[in-house]
C-alpha cells in the first residue's frame, strides 16, 4: 500500500469521526481499512498450503486472469487483485438507491475522489437500511442492493475478495476486468459513462478469455446464452423505465400517475414471466422481484448499461483493437456530459 496514502486515510479516520456530522465519512474510511488489514498475498496463501483445495483452485485462476487482464487487455498493471481477503461476509458494502416516487432520474451523492454517484455506499447492511428508511420517509422510492466488488480506482492495490470467489470463472474474470477497467478511465460526475464503459470491456475480455484458454463449443454457448438473457432482462426493465418516464412527464393528476405506476409495474412482473418461459424457465432473476418494485431498482439498471451498445460499436469500428478503443474513450471522456451521451447513443 502507498504509505503516503494510507497516513492520510488514517488521519481523515481520526478526524471525521470524531463529528457527527460526517459519520458516513468515518464509517467509509474505517470501513476501507478494515479490508485492507485483512489483505493476504495470493502467491504466499499458494506457497503455504493454508488454504482449502476449492480455494486453492479459484485463487490460482485469479493469478491467470490478473496477468490476462494487463498482458492482453492492456488493463492497469499493478498490484490490484494480487491479494485476498476473507471478509467472513456475502457481500462488501451495500448501495443506497433512491430516486422521487415520480421520476426516473436517480437522487446523487458528491464526494471528493469518485465525484457524483447515485448511490451511497455503507459497509454494514443495517447502516445502509438505516439510511434508506430516512429517505422514504422523505418520500423516496428507495432500494438497498448488496455489492461483492468495487474499485478504489487506483488509490489503493484492491484484494480480490471471498465475496465473488464463489463466481464461476467467466463471470469472476468478468467482475475483475469491470474493476480494473474503472481504473482504466474514470470520470467524475458521470456514472452512466464510467458503468457503460466498465462493463463493455468486461464482456469483451470475457470473450477474449474464454477463447483464449478454448472453452469448449459448449461451454462458450453456455455463456453467450447467459449474455444474451442478461441483455433480453435488461431490456425489458429499460422498457418499462421508458414507460415510466412518460408517464411522469405527462399532465395526469398525482394520484392517478401513483396509480398507472403500480400498473406499469405489474405488466413488467408478468412480461418478465412470458421471457422466462422462452428461457425454459431459467429464473435466475426471480430475486429481482421479491423485493418492492419500484424507480429506485430501475435507476440501478440503467446506469450500468445505456451506454454500453455505443461503447461495443466504437470499439468495432476499431476492428476490436482495444489500444485504439482506450485513446477514443479518453477522447469522449473530454467531452461535455451532452455531447458525450449524443455520440455514444448514436451508435
Amino acid at each position: 500500500m502507498n504509505v503516503q496514502r494510507l497516513l492520510i486515510v488514517i488521519l481523515l479516520a481520526q478526524v471525521l469521526t470524531a463529528c457527527n456530522t460526517v459519520q458516513y465519512y468515518g464509517q467509509s474510511i474505517s470501513g476501507q481499512l478494515s479490508l485492507l488489514w485483512k489483505r493476504q498475498d495470493i502467491q504466499e496463501l499458494l506457497d503455504n498450503n493454508e488454504i482449502d483445495e476449492a480455494t486453492r483452485d479459484k485463487l490460482k485462476k485469479v493469478l491467470g486472469i490478473r496477468r490476462f487482464a494487463s498482458d492482453v487487455l492492456l488493463l492497469p498493471d499493478n498490484g490490484s487483485y494480487t491479494s485476498y481477503a476473507d471478509l467472513g461476509r456475502p457481500y462488501v458494502v451495500w448501495n443506497v438507491f433512491a430516486a422521487p416516487q415520480l421520476s426516473v432520474q436517480p437522487k446523487t451523492w458528491c464526494f471528493p475522489v469518485a465525484g457524483c454517484v447515485p448511490y451511497r455506499g455503507y459497509f454494514s447492511r443495517d447502516e445502509a437500511q438505516a439510511y434508506a428508511d430516512t429517505l422514504k420517509q422523505q418520500g423516496y422510492d428507495v432500494y438497498v442492493g448488496g455489492i461483492t466488488a468495487y474499485s478504489t480506482l487506483g488509490w489503493f492495490d484492491d484484494p480480490v475478495l471471498n465475496t465473488i470467489l464463489r463466481q464461476p470463472e467467466p463471470q469472476l474474470a468478468g467482475l475483475l476486468f469491470h474493476e480494473l477497467a474503472h481504473q482504466k478511465l474514470y470520470i467524475k460526475d458521470d456514472a452512466t459513462f464510467n458503468e457503460s464503459f466498465a462493463t463493455a470491456v468486461e464482456l469483451e475480455g470475457v470473450r477474449r478469455w474464454l477463447a483464449r484458454h478454448q472453452a469448449s463449443a459448449t461451454e462458450f454457448r453456455q455463456y453467450e446464452i447467459l449474455k444474451q438473457r442478461h441483455a433480453e432482462f435488461i431490456a425489458l426493465l429499460q422498457r418499462t423505465r421508458s414507460q415510466l418516464d412518460m408517464l411522469y412527464s405527462g399532465e395526469l393528476k398525482t394520484d392517478i400517475k401513483l396509480y398507472q405506476k403500480t400498473l406499469i409495474f405489474s405488466e413488467m412482473h408478468r412480461n418478465y414471466e412470458s421471457l422466462k418461459k422462452t428461457w425454459n424457465n431459467d429464473n435466475r432473476y426471480d430475486n429481482w422481484f421479491k423485493s418492492e418494485l419500484n424507480n429506485a431498482r430501475l435507476v440501478t439498471v440503467g446506469t450500468y448499461h445505456d451506454y454500453v451498445p455505443g461503447f461495443q460499436a466504437l470499439l468495432k469500428q476499431h476492428d476490436n483493437d482495444l489500444a485504439t478503443f482506450f485513446m477514443e474513450a479518453e477522447k469522449l471522456a473530454q467531452l461535455d456530459a451532452n455531447t458525450r451521451r449524443q455520440r455514444l447513443m448514436q451508435n
